[in-house]
């Protein structure tokens, strides 16, 4: 088994990134983009709001402030789509779903107030869809993708500091990133994850991942297949094929609970610290509606970026790890929403282990199983110097 590293990591408070450049992203991910017709999706808890858009300014709307600040007026106002030889450049806002990759709403609505049709009027007419929302829309926008043949991205949660790191980096490198720790991981059998809480115990977790080939979440989106890049990225990814063993979880509300894991789901929640009305509810959940504790995903992070405070990007800092539950069919799983009790159960949730995440426990070790081949990935969300080594081969 590899050492682990004992040298300082990079410093990502220190490192420096170049200023957003919407031309540059664009240019990256989706290339080609001559010819290639674009628009701009944003959600909106009333879409009425968006005639005129009448939603700026407003700071419960401060991600949609963005879409239109950064990318709908840098389309229109820099110059952008000339540049790269693009047409459309329309903003359209669809009803918010109030949960992660939930299935959108079909009604939309354009800046004159004109209701529009999602399936009728926007993914068939467009070739470049960015989503730039409040929640997560990567899994019904990857189905639709393949329905309609379109090119997209999601950038939920975008904030400044998302802005100025993880969308201003070169998807060049993150891309080769990405594809030197995929190939470290990938065809592994088993993933073990302990976590230390506060009061010593250590938790256990084991995912089956079978000899799988590992995938990647890398940005660039090319060509002219039909696919859904994920912004900001940089991760490596599995779809366990099961699990079992104990893990924590921190809720929204700060409650800490041990969640034990069977035949690939997680059945019950004990509380360790916090609102046991949280804990009841979250079991009273996973009773009457199984799947939402299916775990679908366990993901790694391969860049080196500052902490933003959304998972979107925290997640793919590089020393992080995460499990989600629910749907996983976007990523190649089974788990489809019609496999859930309750439409808006069909969610697909990210779990982060990260410090400033979840300062409560550790991530003590990570270790992957390959045949004879046994590795450290993770120690103390430091990682490991066969990572690290596989990064800085050629």
């Amino acid at each position: 088994m590899s050492q682990t590293l004992a040298a300082p990591l990079p410093d990502a408070a220190t490192r420096e990134f170049p200023p957003f450049s919407l031309e540059r992203l664009l240019r990256s991910v989706f290339a080609p983009t001559e010819d290639r017709k674009v628009c701009i999706l944003i959600d909106l808890p009333d879409i009425s709001v968006m005639k005129n858009f009448s939603f700026l300014g407003k700071p419960e709307f401060a991600i949609q402030g963005r879409a239109y600040e950064h990318f709908y007026q840098g389309l229109h106002r820099d110059g952008v789509m000339a540049e790269l030889g693009m047409t459309g450049g329309e903003m359209f806002a669809y009803e918010m779903t109030y949960g992660s990759n939930l299935d959108l709403s079909d009604p939309c609505t354009d800046k004159d107030g004109c209701i529009l049709s999602l399936e009728n009027d926007i993914y068939p007419e467009y070739d470049i869809i960015l989503c730039i929302s409040t929640y997560s829309a990567t899994a019904p926008l990857t189905a639709m993708a393949k329905k309609y043949n379109f090119r997209g991205a999601t950038l939920h949660g975008v904030n400044e500091i998302i802005l100025s790191s993880g969308l201003a980096v070169d998807y060049e490198d993150v891309s080769r990133d990405a594809e030197k720790l995929r190939r470290a991981m990938t065809k592994a059998d088993q993933v073990e994850i302990d976590f230390q809480l506060e009061t010593g115990e250590i938790l256990t977790a084991k995912l089956m991942l079978n000899g799988q080939e590992a995938q990647k979440s890398h940005g660039l989106c090319r060509g002219t297949q039909p696919d859904i890049a994920n912004l900001p990225a940089g991760e490596v990814y599995f779809v366990p094929t099961g699990a079992e063993g104990l893990f924590p979880m921190k809720y929204e509300d700060g409650t800490l609970g041990r969640l034990t894991v069977t035949d690939g789901r997680i059945i019950m929640s004990e509380l360790i610290e916090g609102n046991p009305d949280t804990i009841a509810a979250h079991n009273a959940k996973l009773l009457n509606d199984p799947m939402t504790g299916v775990l679908g995903e366990l993901g790694f992070g391969t860049q080196v970026l500052p902490i933003s405070y959304a998972d979107i990007q925290d997640e793919k800092v590089l020393g992080t790890c995460h499990l989600a539950t629910g749907r996983d069919d976007h990523l190649g799983g089974h788990i489809t929403p019609d496999l859930f009790k309750v439409h808006k159960n069909a969610t697909h949730d990210d779990i982060l282990f990260a410090p400033h995440k979840t300062p409560n426990f550790n991530i003590l070790q990570v270790r992957m199983k390959r045949g004879d081949q046994h590795e450290i990935l993770i120690e103390n969300f430091r990682p490991s110097k066969y990572l690290l080594d596989a990064l800085a081969a050629d």
